[in-house]
């Protein structure tokens, strides 16, 4: 099991090698770019590294590759664990990010638009 240390390192290792799809994200909301928000990318939340997080809308967006269809009880054991702490998470895929970019960033900032007036 890593430790704390050992996550953040890898978190860092994570962020300097992002898939297309999560440079694709990134690109779009990093300088606030979203309405103002700050998101973080590759950003550790109780021991999981999630690919991108906002805290003023406390969102968790993961961006799914080929793996995950393997992990499926994984990824919605972590969801439910996120959301046990008020986060929510929406998960796009790698298809859905490199084809379709506008409608991906459009239903994050309306989550965010969401989480944030409630």
């Amino acid at each position: 099991m890593q430790t704390k240390l050992d996550k953040r390192s890898t978190a860092r290792e994570l962020r300097r090698n992002m898939t297309i799809s999560e440079h694709m994200i990134w690109e779009a909301v990093r300088r606030n770019n979203i309405d103002g928000l700050h998101f973080r990318r590759q950003h550790v939340i109780v021991g999981f590294i999630v690919d991108f997080y906002c805290h003023a809308a406390r969102l968790v967006v993961e961006i799914d590759g080929p793996i995950h269809e393997q992990q499926r009880d994984h990824d919605a054991e972590r969801s439910q664990i996120f959301q046990s702490l008020g986060l929510q998470v929406i998960r796009f895929t790698n298809d859905d990010v490199q084809y379709n970019l506008l409608e991906v960033l459009r239903k994050i900032r309306a989550v965010c638009r969401e989480r944030i007036k409630t």
